[in-house]
């Protein structure tokens, strides 16, 4: 994998690792209503990736010769978009009711699969080394969470398995896009028309806290917007299942954030799941590089 992929991963895992440690504050200790926490995290990713579009597209201003406003329109969908707000607002709702373990293995149990049936659809046929990296992952997943896992609702299941879902058609949107930071930005702004009357409903339900609307728009701006721009970088350089694997990462990012700044201990489950999670990888990674002898072979 060049250099540059493992950067943007990196930063896009580390983004989605803090969206999840933001949400869970929000949610559960300070009790912020699901809908008004969602709108104000996509409004402010749109603002934050305006102003970001709005001043690259001034320092390349003599090499455009399209108005922003066009450019916009013709990057990003109406289905990713689309995608885009089913992930957010069905993972704000769900957590209110699941546990972070059970939440964390249905969202990524989903995306797993249905990335992986996606792919499969499309006539890719995964190698025997691809399929061991991705069930030694998923067991470190499972193992890492099992401490934590509890029944869920059904409302809280169905509710994570439409994030997980919907999250994986938003990376496979992300897979052909030229131009990445347009292409999330336009997505954002796609989703206003929704999550600015939700949040003006919730503002007349309820009142909101201030610590809350401040971890909504740091995930909004800074681990959503830009987070989700990193990751469409990085999606140039990653396989389908590359992509799915690496995902995985993101629970023991979030756990090493507790280490970090929460005062919480590294454990022996925290330990044997990294390296069954890391070691998942590397075979996937490996596989990667082995592909073209064995399609040689096939021939």
């Amino acid at each position: 994998m060049p250099i540059i992929a493992v950067f943007y991963t990196s930063l896009a895992l580390l983004a989605f690792a803090g969206n999840s440690v933001l949400c869970r504050l929000a949610l559960h200790h300070l009790q912020m209503d699901a809908g008004s926490f969602t709108g104000i995290r996509l409004i402010a990713g749109a603002i934050t990736l305006l102003l970001l579009v709005s001043l690259f597209n001034l320092r390349q201003l003599p090499r455009h010769d399209k108005p922003l406003s066009h450019q916009l329109r013709s990057a990003g969908s109406w289905s990713a978009a689309c995608m885009l707000f089913v992930y957010a607002i069905a993972f704000s709702y769900a957590y209110i009711t699941l546990d972070t373990g059970t939440g964390a293995l249905i969202l990524f149990a989903a995306v797993q699969i249905t990335m992986l049936v996606v792919n499969a659809l499309r006539g890719n046929r995964l190698l025997m080394m691809e399929w061991m990296g991705l069930l030694l992952a998923m067991l470190g997943l499972v193992y890492l969470l099992l401490p934590t896992l509890s029944i869920p609702t059904l409302t809280g299941f169905v509710l994570m398995l439409m994030a997980g879902m919907a999250w994986a058609f938003y990376t496979f949107a992300g897979q052909g896009s030229t131009q990445p930071l347009l292409a999330t930005t336009s997505n954002f702004l796609r989703t206003l028309p929704i999550a600015i009357p939700m949040l003006l409903v919730g503002l007349g339900q309820s009142d909101m806290p201030m610590e809350g609307v401040l971890l909504a728009v740091l995930s909004g701006a800074m681990a959503s917007g830009v987070g989700y721009t990193l990751w469409y970088l990085a999606l140039r350089h990653l396989t389908t299942v590359l992509a799915a694997v690496v995902q995985l990462m993101v629970p023991i990012v979030a756990a090493l954030f507790g280490i970090l700044f929460a005062d919480e201990m590294l454990t022996q489950t925290l330990a044997v799941a990294s390296v069954l999670i890391v070691g998942g990888l590397l075979l996937v990674l490996m596989a990667k590089t082995t592909k073209p002898l064995a399609e040689i072979k096939d021939k």
